[in-house]
């Protein structure tokens, strides 16, 4: 899944168990970023640095999905445990995992899932992928690029 493909509807459940589809997000930006697990130290510096950021990316008109192979439960105690702000699915078939294309690393003889971040645009097109996405300061670089895509995209929409 590269810049220019069209990202794969999906319907996958948040940390509330309440069901999330792409399709709610029609006509919008959305970041989906994958991270490899919950609570540990470098996803817990990714997510709590997209809530602490999330006005910014509220007033941009972005959403901002984390995506791991953990479940709803592990999700719910993650954002619990951080006061995390945003919606975290759950992909314990690693379904849209896969039809993504994000890599597996082998670390301590686990396979983890690549940190790995897609922006899609308003027509659920990925508007720029992001691999080996170092967790600090990432999110000011996704709204730093967001503001130039999104210049980009009503350039080209006009």
């Amino acid at each position: 899944m590269d810049a220019g493909d069209k990202f794969p509807q999906f319907s996958l459940p948040n940390q509330d168990g309440k069901t999330i589809k792409l399709s709610e997000y029609a006509g919008k930006w959305v970041i989906l970023y994958v991270y490899p697990k919950d609570d540990t130290k470098n996803c817990t510096i990714q997510a709590k640095a997209f809530t602490a950021n999330k006005a910014d990316f509220d007033k941009a008109g972005v959403a901002v999905l984390g995506l791991s192979p953990d479940d709803v439960g592990s999700h719910k105690n993650f954002c619990q445990k951080f006061a995390l702000n945003i919606d975290l699915l759950a992909d314990p078939k690693f379904e849209l995992l896969s039809a993504i294309g994000v890599g597996q690393t082998a670390w301590e003889g686990v396979d983890y899932w690549n940190r790995t971040t897609f922006i899609i645009d308003p027509k659920g097109i990925v508007a720029k992928r992001y691999d080996k996405v170092q967790a600090e300061g990432h999110d000011q670089v996704l709204l730093d690029d967001i503001t130039k895509l999104q210049e980009e995209f009503k350039a080209v929409s006009r």
